[in-house]
């Protein structure tokens, strides 16, 4: 093994294990919500069987799409990553399909970290230390499996065309985002014009079919056209502020990564990743996991500022970089909410394993989640929930102020009810009432 394969293989452990922190975490970290939606969908697969066609996640609500979905189908990405983790946690249940799902990310992290050390070995090595990408890199999100895709379609040009065009398509289906990091594919094959066309059809069509198919699933489809600028923030102070000043100078780059950042800077790499910002602009201003999709750009302009630095700045801009970026990224494991945790490992040791679950959260669906059940993320209209066939009703923080839950212990059965949750059986009525909005 030469000195090369050393470093790749270096730089492949310290990704895998760097990633490896708090992976049997409950799912109740940063952006537990959209993590939770992506786990449902894996789970489900387990509960109802192998349907790659017609992924189910828990939300039955009108709340993503406007329609009622009482199948509660998830007709966004093609569901490859969930597919794939609820394979390996049916083939190997002693890890929860959890752990898989974040495994799996990991994975295709480090298959990046690896593929952009043989571009930059020192980009390579920032992908792996930054504790933005180590953070991303083993949540329960597309993203991260999306752009392993993406990268490997882009390394194995221009001599694999077909290759590169079947994981390009992959990284479309997974996430159609990655168009963006896929841009480059256009100067790596512009000399010949027949293959260019041979990999756009093949990498395209798939999505497109996947786009037709889901156009008969409305009600699975999330309203996704406020992604692109519903607030008019692209070009404003705002726009600029959040996505370089915070989002990259901080988060990311902890404030002394710029100085390399800016001298790595290359329009190879950099017009996809500005063309995104500058596309999805209200989508990657309000989350800051839109920006997973620009860690191989930015981890290239890195490292190749890095080599271009004196030692000993390189060295300090480096080491602040990581400490300045850990010092917010580190919250992102906490779990601030234990007791939703809480109650809804009790709700699903004692609710029937076909129980349809009211979890009002704000229509946050972490908490839904937790209980193990399908259901709906937000209160109000019980009457109507019952008719759609909510069993049972879970709540966080109850109070003598809580109108909705107050009606309800008062009208059916209360199983549990302590200062932290309560959990009440709808299916077993006290006396005959109806349940008012509050």
């Amino acid at each position: 093994m030469n000195n090369r394969k050393i470093i790749f293989f270096i730089i492949f452990i310290l990704t895998v294990a760097l990633r490896l922190y708090r992976i049997d975490a409950p799912l109740g970290d940063w952006h537990s919500w959209r993590q939770s939606d992506t786990a449902s969908v894996a789970r489900n697969y387990l509960k109802f069987g192998f349907d790659p066609l017609r992924p189910r996640y828990d939300d039955l609500s009108s709340i993503p799409s406007g329609l009622d979905n009482p199948m509660g189908y998830r007709m966004v990405e093609f569901p490859l990553y969930q597919l794939i983790s609820a394979g390996l946690a049916k083939t190997f249940p002693q890890y929860s399909v959890e752990v898989w799902l974040r495994l799996v990310t990991v994975a295709a992290a480090a298959g990046t970290a690896v593929l952009l050390s043989r571009i930059n070995l020192v980009a390579g090595f920032v992908y792996a230390v930054l504790p933005y990408s180590i953070f991303f890199g083993r949540t329960i999100l597309p993203e991260t499996f999306a752009v392993f895709w993406a990268i490997l379609s882009l390394s194995l040009l221009p001599k694999r065309v077909v290759l590169a065009a079947i994981a390009g398509a992959l990284a479309l289906l997974v996430k159609p985002t990655t168009g963006f990091l896929l841009l480059p594919v256009v100067y790596l094959l512009r000399r010949n014009i027949i293959q260019l066309f041979f990999y756009s059809v093949i990498s395209l069509l798939p999505f497109v079919l996947w786009r037709q198919w889901i156009s008969q699933f409305p009600e699975g489809i999330p309203a996704y056209t406020w992604l692109l600028n519903s607030n008019n923030i692209r070009f404003k102070g705002a726009w600029f502020h959040w996505l370089f000043a915070k989002r990259i100078g901080e988060l990311m780059l902890g404030f002394w990564g710029l100085i390399p950042f800016a001298l790595g800077i290359s329009a190879f790499w950099g017009i996809g990743a500005l063309l995104y910002l500058v596309v999805f602009a209200t989508g990657n201003v309000q989350h800051d996991y839109y920006q997973i999709l620009l860690l191989p750009a930015v981890c290239i302009f890195v490292g190749k500022g890095l080599r271009r630095l004196p030692w000993f700045l390189a060295s300090v801009s480096f080491l602040f970089m990581l400490a300045f970026s850990w010092y917010t990224i580190r919250t992102y494991y906490w779990i601030n909410r234990p007791d939703i945790v809480e109650a809804g490992k009790l709700a699903d040791q004692i609710l029937p394993k076909n129980a349809k679950v009211i979890a009002p959260y704000n229509g946050d669906t972490t908490f839904l989640y937790q209980t193990n059940r399908q259901g709906w993320p937000i209160g109000f209209d019980i009457e109507k929930k019952l008719k759609m066939g909510a069993t049972a009703y879970v709540t966080v923080s109850p109070t003598d102020n809580d109108t909705e839950t107050k009606q309800l212990a008062n009208c059916y059965t209360v199983l549990v009810r302590n200062d932290r949750y309560a959990i009440i059986d709808l299916t077993k009525p006290t006396k005959i009432c109806t349940i008012t909005n509050p």
